[in-house]
């Protein structure tokens, strides 16, 4: 098996050694400029431990990083130093490359078979490979050529000091391990600065709870995207709001990686406990800074539907039991009603007098109209076809 087609069964351990030679040595705050110290990346993996730092002829100057401020066209020699803290000589690769913002937002290095394009293919070493002797460190010159075209801004790369070494696996097999360290380089070309930073997207999830008067989960996830030209950090935050623009929740400001320019960084967040309240929308509110100074505020809203889906089934449970009944009553009303008059409950009709309006005239069993009831009118016959008195 070729050694070369073997550095994928290395990727775990490259990865390993490049993020102890470029972490920083505290928690990156907004942006901020690098702090020279006296530290230096160090890494270890079996006999091969060596430390890379920013140097100079005369050995260390307790810088932590590489930091320059040069107009487009400069030219300036620095020095790196490669400490091999074995106890057997080394080889090393020296050669500069290009810094990105991972996915994650930590400070990564260009893999060593992608060419650098920007800072790092500035670099130039007399020669790239050096060997040093167990217990020596040899401070190694290097030039930085801006070119005359440079964009402005900041442009981001690192020093790598590099060990190649065979390893044999478990299972027998052997294996090239790249293991690289690096002190990295932060370069400002003079000129106009414009920072910016874009939300790209928000999306916004929500969990709906079965207990409409409990609480679920809402879910941001969003994307920020260094547009600008400097590098940028600063903090997130996010507030849930219910119609009319009432305030529900609202996160503790997130704190941001450090974004590179062109540089993009997903942020999810979870909050818990939010009522379903029909329709929710989240505010996302970025506060970014550069070293030099604060940005306007960004602000980014999505919404999501969240209806409390078994309080508005009892609802509806509630106003169609209600239906029903009303339906009912209707029903039984309309079924008791006759359909002609009741003559007990029509009352007789009435002349123009007030008086009965006379109907037939009764007549007796021998043909005789009966004597008029008691209440006749005074004066008036009641037999009015009798013969006239003698």
């Amino acid at each position: 098996m070729s050694l070369r087609t073997t550095l994928t069964r290395a990727s775990a351990v490259l990865a390993a050694a490049l993020l102890v030679a470029t972490a920083p040595p505290a928690p990156a705050t907004a942006a901020p400029a690098p702090t020279p110290g006296p530290t230096a990346a160090a890494g270890e993996t079996g006999a091969a431990r060596w430390a890379v730092q920013p140097s100079s002829a005369k050995g260390p100057t307790g810088r932590n990083y590489f930091i320059y401020d040069l107009a487009p066209g400069s030219t300036l020699t620095d020095h790196v130093g490669v400490t091999n803290l074995g106890d057997r000589p080394l080889t090393f690769d020296v050669y500069g490359t290009d810094a990105y913002t991972s996915t994650d937002g930590a400070f990564a290095l260009l893999p060593a078979d992608r060419p650098a394009t920007d800072v790092g293919s500035w670099i130039s070493v007399d020669r790239r490979t050096w060997t040093i002797p167990a217990g020596r460190r040899v401070d190694i010159p290097f030039r930085l050529t801006v070119p005359a075209n440079a964009t402005p801004g900041d442009h981001t790369g690192g020093v790598i000091g590099a060990v190649a070494r065979v390893r044999t696996t478990a299972d027998g097999q052997r294996v090239l391990v790249d293991q690289r360290l690096a002190a990295r380089v932060y370069l400002r070309v003079t000129g106009p600065v414009r920072p910016a930073v874009t939300v790209e997207a928000v999306d916004v999830s929500y969990d709906n709870p079965v207990n409409p008067f409990g609480g679920g989960d809402l879910v941001v996830r969003y994307r920020l995207r260094n547009d600008g030209n400097v590098r940028v950090g600063g903090s997130g935050t996010v507030t849930v709001r219910a119609p009319f623009g009432r305030e529900q929740a609202r996160t503790s400001p997130t704190d941001l990686p450090e974004l590179l320019p062109g540089g993009t960084f997903t942020v999810t967040e979870r909050i818990t406990g939010v009522p379903p309240l029909l329709r929710l929308t989240a505010e996302v509110d970025i506060a970014a800074t550069t070293t030099d100074t604060a940005l306007p505020p960004v602000v980014r809203t999505a919404g999501v539907w969240a209806p409390p889906w078994l309080l508005l089934a009892l609802l509806a449970g509630a106003a169609g039991w209600a239906g029903l009944r009303w339906w009912r009553r209707r029903a039984a009303a309309a079924a008791g009603r006759p359909s002609t008059p009741d003559p007990a409950d029509t009352p007789a009709a009435t002349s123009a007098t007030g008086a009965a309006a006379a109907g037939p005239a009764p007549v007796t069993a021998d043909g005789s109209a009966p004597a008029a009831a008691a209440g006749a009118a005074p004066g008036v016959d009641p037999r009015p076809d009798a013969p006239p008195a003698r």
